[in-house]
């Protein structure tokens, strides 16, 4: 079993066994609202927007391309790329728009597939039917944010959508055999380490393609960070946050792509914990847990269907 080797499937090795390859995303911001943050929405509680590593909305596509092409091929001269439009909800606009923004990023040299993130209320069926033509055209991602299966959670964090309405919307794209990758957070507040691995065993009934594993984080400007600064709720050690990782990633379909075990942000925007800037320390924490347990993605997958 691949996973044994090294510990567990991650993108890296997905793209190079797909594309035969060196791969990377390039983030493109495509100016998108989200419709949890209108009307004077504040969005979900711990919601920054999520465009800190975005290109910058005030320039082209193809600005954005080339700024982002440049670092690429100073590392890897033969790399390809995913257009990748992670910003606040990348369906939410017309049609038109989503075709005229995705197919000019589609038309850059070396662009070879197209990653949307979105939310599961916010594909319409027109939109749906030009994704299904994207699919057919190019290599496909829809990227789903959830952060957690359970309703209480979903309501607590301000969502604004809930479980049922999120697998239609996985269950009807992977009917039209788009790949599906969906994001989750840990230590959301009030959240056990039983209602965390509930979220992963889940996810795999619905047979999704691949995950984001986020700790969770407190960012200024935000409702999460009043809540904290009032005590409301305590936040994971890094430690606590490796330990479920790995559980979860022992109990995940190993046909599952792993895209990231740790979430991000910008270091003047962080108000705790600290160890969240800590990346390579938390993956590397990751490995050498799974490498002492003898353990590795999808140790103890069981079916359940």
């Amino acid at each position: 079993m691949f996973v044994m080797f090294m510990y567990y499937y991650n993108l890296t090795d997905f793209y190079k066994k797909k594309f035969g390859c060196k791969v990377a995303k390039l983030a493109f911001n495509g100016g998108f609202s989200c419709p949890n943050r209108e009307n004077g929405g504040s969005g979900c509680i711990f919601c920054t927007g999520s465009d800190e590593f975005a290109g910058e909305v005030t320039k082209t596509l193809k600005q954005q391309y080339e700024d982002q092409k440049l670092v690429v091929k100073n590392k890897w001269s033969d790399a390809k790329f995913i257009a990748y439009f992670g910003s606040y909800t990348n369906t939410y606009a017309p049609t038109s728009v989503l075709r005229e923004k995705f197919l000019e990023a589609l038309s850059f040299e070396d662009v070879i597939g197209i990653s949307i993130g979105t939310r599961c209320d916010c594909i319409s069926d027109d939109c749906f039917k030009f994704l299904e033509e994207l699919n057919k055209k190019t290599f496909l991602t829809v990227e789903l944010g959830l952060q957690s299966i359970h309703n209480e959670t979903l309501k607590f964090i301000n969502r604004g959508h809930d479980l049922e309405s999120f697998d239609k919307m996985v269950k009807r794209l992977k009917e039209a055999s788009i790949n599906v990758v969906v994001h989750i957070i840990d230590g959301l507040p009030f959240e056990t380490e039983d209602m965390m691995l509930e979220t992963i065993r889940h996810l795999n009934d619905l047979e999704i393609d691949g995950i984001k594993i986020h700790n969770l984080y407190v960012a200024k400007r935000t409702v999460l960070e009043k809540l904290y600064l009032d005590g409301k709720f305590e936040l994971m050690s890094m430690n606590q946050y490796i330990n479920i990782v790995c559980k979860q990633l022992e109990i995940l379909n190993p046909k599952i792509v792993v895209h990231r075990l740790t979430g991000e942000t910008m270091a003047e925007k962080l108000v705790a914990p600290t160890w969240a800037r800590e990346k390579i320390n938390i993956l590397n924490g990751v490995v050498k847990k799974l490498k002492k347990d003898k353990s590795y993605q999808g140790k103890y997958y069981k079916k359940s269907h």
